[in-house]
């Protein structure tokens, strides 16, 4: 009982706001206001404030939330679980066919980048290097091969 009127209360309030909003000529604003105001008396005629003024009140009904709260809390908690332990449908499937997609991106990439069960790329043996001045020109290819494969490895 004292909701509705506390409801019927605001929307008369929040129609004679939107009255004087109109007669200062903002008819947008007057509207929107005039829309905020017609729902608690909508929900009072729909008899949606006599409904939650019952629950609100209601032993059993607060126990039914508890229920529901802790029902949510175990799924949550077991959806946490499966991601952490990497369980479910999609990742089963995927496992057979990751080291064949990560030797296509860089077959030439160290062996801790492409993750587990991928062989580590051959690798050519390097030149004794000589020293002088003509000492850059085939161990320098070598030394940046590697970063090659890491840059096209993540698509730099």
């Amino acid at each position: 009982m004292i909701a509705e009127t506390v409801c019927a209360a605001v929307a008369a309030a929040g129609l004679g706001i939107a009255a004087i909003t109109a007669y200062r000529k903002r008819f947008l604003r007057a509207a929107r206001i005039a829309a905020y105001a017609l729902v608690p008396l909508g929900l009072v005629m729909t008899g949606v404030v006599e409904w939650v003024a019952d629950t609100a009140f209601s032993p059993t009904a607060w126990a039914g939330f508890g229920v529901l709260g802790a029902a949510w809390l175990l799924f949550m908690t077991t959806r946490a679980v499966e991601r952490r332990r990497g369980v479910g449908g999609k990742e089963r499937k995927e496992t057979g066919s990751r080291s064949s997609r990560t030797e296509a991106i860089a077959p030439a990439a160290s062996a801790p980048s492409l993750g587990r069960g991928a062989a580590p790329a051959a690798r050519p043996a390097a030149a004794p290097r000589a020293t002088g001045s003509g000492a850059s020109g085939a161990s320098g290819a070598d030394d940046f091969s590697d970063i090659e494969a890491i840059l096209k490895k993540h698509g730099i």
